[in-house]
């Protein structure tokens, strides 16, 4: 099946945009899972709540102070997307 390159250039220009915004936030909730779960094999102690709720308070922080930056990348992207063509894959 044909397909236009510049189709191409735009999913894979998506996926990633999408990935390093994505990331920094995940890699928190697994940095603070890993440490969560060393203390919890030190301490013997084995509720599930007890990886829950700091994986989830630590990842909406990081997603509160990362905001302005994901916006930024967002309307970046956008920019590029709607104003100047399909992007090349150089940002």
């Amino acid at each position: 099946m044909p397909y236009d390159e510049s189709l191409v250039a735009l999913v894979r220009e998506t996926v990633m945009i999408a990935l390093k915004i994505a990331l920094p936030i995940l890699g928190a909730g697994v940095v603070i899972g890993l440490v969560v779960s060393i203390i919890q094999s030190v301490t013997s102690i084995q509720d599930q709540t007890l990886t829950f709720v700091p994986k989830i308070v630590v990842m909406m922080v990081v997603l509160i102070l990362l905001t302005p930056w994901i916006f930024m990348r967002l309307t970046d992207f956008a920019a590029r997307l709607f104003w100047v063509g399909i992007p090349t894959g150089s940002g």
